[in-house]
């Protein structure tokens, strides 16, 4: 998955440079948005659990982020997992990085997957 965060009037911080929360939830974005599209949810419940961004540089062009898994990974990290767990606990590692090729941030994205079958809610 690769997204775009678009230089622009409401993307900007006082600076004229991209905005830091802008830039963390185009990190939150593009790690969830592969598990929301790859498992079913209808069957599993994903939410995010810890977000943590480092600033490298200042974004003053657009943003490109980007993470990409495999089946097999899926396969290894999450499906096989919750066969025997009522969660797993998985990370999305997301750079962004402008126009020109510089890294803007780190990100680590801490999700929590499990069946709905295992979630306990208060009635």
């Amino acid at each position: 998955m690769r997204t775009r965060l678009p230089y622009k009037t409401k993307n900007l911080n006082h600076l004229k440079g991209l905005h830091a929360c802008a830039l963390a939830t185009l990190t939150e974005i593009t790690g969830g948005f592969i598990f929301v599209t790859q498992l079913d949810p209808g069957k599993y419940r994903i939410i995010l659990k810890k977000l943590e961004v480092d600033y490298l540089y200042q974004g003053k062009t657009n943003a490109f982020a980007e993470f990409r898994i495999t089946d097999t990974w899926m396969t290894e990290k999450v499906i096989t997992p919750l066969l025997s767990a009522a969660s797993v606990e998985v990370v999305s590692e997301v750079a962004i990085v402008d126009e020109k090729g510089n890294q803007l941030t780190q990100g680590r994205a801490t999700w929590q997957i499990k069946g709905w079958d295992k979630v306990k809610t208060k009635t």
